[in-house]
């Protein structure tokens, strides 16, 4: 086996990394058999043959947002009631000195 074999076994084992047992092994299957057709020359050309391949067999997970919520919309005392304590002196420095002469 040549090293750019390697590379393209090593490529599409990180590339089936991501999805489930059972969709890794078809998208092993389905990768050698692209790769066997197109006849590729080296991992680059491999990458480009099997990143849209293995975006077939990958699932994306659920975002369901009504199960858990968004956590920065829930209402709590800290974001209801005004700031505690006293203003800083430094407050409105910048303000105060803009038209201040050099």
């Amino acid at each position: 086996m040549a090293t750019s074999d390697l590379d393209v076994e090593q490529l599409i084992s990180e590339l089936g990394a991501s999805l489930a047992p059972p969709q890794r092994a078809a998208f092993e299957a389905a990768a050698h058999a692209a790769l066997e057709a197109v006849n590729c020359s080296g991992c680059g050309a491999a990458y480009r043959v099997l990143a849209p391949l293995q975006r077939g067999y990958w699932d994306p997970p659920s975002d369901d947002m009504r199960r858990e919520g968004a956590r920065h919309l829930r209402p709590s005392k800290l974001q209801n009631l005004p700031a505690v304590g006293a203003e800083d002196p430094r407050t409105g420095a910048r303000d105060r000195h803009r038209l201040r002469a050099v």
